[in-house]
């Protein structure tokens, strides 16, 4: 149960303390992690969640989107044990710029 609780607190204070991505301009992934992801994972390095080269090694770009937008069912799929991962109700250009930027971590570490 304390776990839940930090896992919310984990996303509310990374939600509160991000940068609000400016719609008006073109979104790059770097931008959308920095908004959303970066509490949780970093590029590189393992953090609460999977550096994003090892996520790069292992999934598609299909993969990593169903991910992002419907985690709880995808880790089904994966027959995860649990999954800590919120929905996250990106844009579709948001999408597809945290995707690619996730892809382009790929062999590197």
């Amino acid at each position: 149960m304390k776990k839940k609780y930090i896992l919310l607190l984990i996303f509310t204070l990374s939600s509160l303390f991000s940068k609000t991505i400016d719609a008006q301009k073109t979104v790059t992934g770097k931008q959308v992690f920095e908004t959303y992801c970066w509490g949780c994972h970093h590029q590189t390095a393992v953090a609460f969640g999977p550096p994003f080269s090892e996520i790069a090694s292992k999934r598609s770009a299909d993969e990593i989107r169903a991910m992002i937008t419907d985690p709880k069912s995808v880790s089904k799929v994966f027959k995860y044990k649990r999954n800590a991962m919120p929905k996250i109700p990106l844009k579709e250009e948001e999408l597809d710029a945290i995707t690619k930027y996730i892809l382009s971590y790929k062999d590197k570490k």
